[in-house]
């Protein structure tokens, strides 16, 4: 089929570069959100999908929305037979959806209908799923409530931030998304529906979101902070600044500690929550690299009443 792919982050490249490689579609042209401002002097930086397209020689589109009168008459020059998607971010309408013969294929980071919307992997690591996975599925105007061509499962590992459930998601879900398209264009898949029932939503992380709850479970808190990392990163206050946590684990063995209270040891910085501590292993201070946390506790010099989230 001849294709325009839509995308826009580095996690939308590995599905580009399985379809560039697949030998049997033609990826005509991509689709990718306008270039943003980036760094320290905030010039203008292509989305990392712009980039990997432009290295291949496709021409890149780059709509300010996807409603612009332009880019539809462009796209309807082109006529694509189908439009592959991979976190693309942005709302596609009525009038761009209709102009593919086969429509517009998402790739979705969860096992549809669990987690409809933009941070799928977050709130499942979040929720304590011990199975996600990706789906493709046929656009609609709805929230990712189209009917469903095909699902992968991964298991969710004990230590995972986002960041490492998305890469493997991603690096998988290339392939389905090829196995999609070469499904639809030997006619041999059709989309299901998806079911009324276990409907959850997973909006975009707010950095609220992000802010731990010292008297929530050591359970709730190492879970916020491996679906908060790398984005938009789980915090708390330390004197009056945020204080980033990168990595925490489990202190089953210390119940002695008030929610937010700190216990520094010559190597060791424990915290309590509202069952048992966790253990700081790696944080971030406001303007520093990230360090380990009995460096960083070395460092400040913890008084005995001081805690964290005042």
């Amino acid at each position: 089929m001849k294709l325009v792919f839509a995308g826009t982050p580095e996690v939308a490249v590995p599905a580009l570069d399985a379809l560039l490689a697949s030998g049997r579609h033609e990826v005509a042209a991509v689709v990718t959100r306008p270039d943003a401002p980036a760094g320290r002097g905030r010039r203008l930086v292509a989305s990392p999908v712009a980039e990997r397209a432009e290295e291949a020689g496709v021409e890149v589109l780059k709509p300010g929305r996807p409603r612009d009168a332009e880019f539809q008459e462009r796209l309807r020059q082109i006529a694509p037979d189908c439009c592959p998607v991979v976190a693309y971010g942005a709302l596609l309408p009525r009038t761009a959806l209709d102009i593919p013969a086969h429509g517009w294929v998402n790739l979705h980071f969860s096992l549809l209908p669990a987690w409809r919307g933009a941070a799928p992997v977050q709130h499942s690591l979040m929720a304590g799923d011990e199975i996600t996975g990706a789906s493709t599925f046929l656009i609609e105007e709805g929230l990712d409530s189209g009917p469903v061509y095909g699902t992968l499962t991964e298991p969710v590992r004990p230590a995972d931030t986002s960041g490492d459930l998305l890469t493997r998601l991603a690096l998988a879900g290339a392939g389905l998304l090829v196995a999609t398209m070469d499904g639809i264009e030997d006619g041999a898949l059709k989309a299901v529906p998806q079911p009324a029932e276990g409907v959850t939503l997973a909006p975009k992380i707010t950095v609220e979101d992000a802010r731990i709850d010292w008297a929530a479970p050591a359970l709730r808190v190492d879970r916020v902070v491996r679906g908060c990392t790398p984005a938009p990163g789980a915090w708390t206050a330390f004197r009056g600044e945020r204080l980033k946590l990168i990595q925490v684990a489990l202190a089953p063995q210390r119940a002695d500690l008030a929610p937010g209270a700190l216990a520094v040891g010559k190597n060791s910085v424990h915290v309590g929550t509202g069952s048992h501590a966790v253990e700081l292993l790696w944080v971030q201070a406001q303007g520093k690299k990230p360090m380990r946390a009995a460096d960083w506790a070395r460092g400040v010099r913890i008084a005995e009443t001081e805690t964290l989230g005042v």
